[in-house]
């Protein structure tokens, strides 16, 4: 089986739990990962045909709550299969990787490139993550703020900078201009075309629900919660972590 080579295997790797312990948490589980992309798209399913179905206040709010805890379910497949952690087979790994980042706005082979540097140089300067989470606690005016933009959809932009390969850069990261200059030939081949089937896909699908009598739907209830609530969600995942 390949290996993730881009991720170095340095002392950090180094661990005190038992062999036996750290061999069973990092299993490869082909039919977890089957059942979790399974119960992402069938909710997903379930609660946007609900919203369309009624129409009204009632159900549209409730389901975007729901859209948006799937649209981040969306953004942990994408990391499990930018770490080779779904499947065994890495072209299935990258196809589903792929399949469930690209609705929601992530270049899956971009941001493995992005998220190796995270691991690689942990809190150090090279560190892309930095901008995110650094710095908390800051205190509750200054989180409130923040989730207040989030859910006006002014970090939007930020967000999908990052997964498109242009992370923020602030006084903790700013070495970290050009990740994709910093990887090997092949992912970095990989990582530009898949930004344009990204690309692709979110100029492609605004129209064919629009021609199809969707528009409003298709924007209420994916492209909506796609940059405000989820980045809200986002931000306080981040902090947790």
């Amino acid at each position: 089986m390949q290996t993730g080579t881009e991720f170095r295997d340095d002392a950090r790797r180094v661990s005190r739990l038992p062999a036996e312990t750290v061999k069973r948490l990092t299993e490869i589980s082909p039919m977890k990962a089957c059942y979790g992309a399974f119960e992402t798209v069938t909710i997903l399913v379930l609660a946007i045909g609900a919203a369309i179905v009624w129409w009204t206040p009632w159900v549209v709010i409730p389901a975007i709550i729901i859209i948006t805890g799937r649209q981040q379910a969306c953004f942990v497949l994408a990391h499990d299969a930018a770490h080779y952690r779904m499947y065994k087979n890495r072209t299935l790994n990258d196809v589903v990787g792929r399949l469930f980042a690209m609705p929601v706005g992530i270049s899956m082979c971009t941001y493995r490139v992005i998220h190796r540097l995270h691991h690689n140089h942990l809190y150090e300067e090279r560190d892309p993550d930095t901008p995110l989470h650094g710095g908390y606690p800051r205190g509750r005016a200054y989180l409130a703020k923040k989730l207040a933009k989030d859910l006006i959809g002014l970090t939007a932009y930020k967000t999908y900078s990052y997964f498109f390969g242009a992370p923020a850069i602030n006084e903790d990261a700013e070495k970290v201009k050009r990740p994709l200059d910093d990887t090997s030939p092949a992912l970095r081949k990989s990582a530009r075309s898949d930004r344009w089937f990204v690309a692709g896909f979110h100029i492609v699908a605004p129209i064919v629900a629009i021609l199809t009598g969707y528009g409003i739907e298709y924007f209420v209830l994916w492209i909506l919660p796609l940059v405000t609530t989820l980045q809200a969600l986002l931000r306080f995942r981040a902090i947790c972590e």
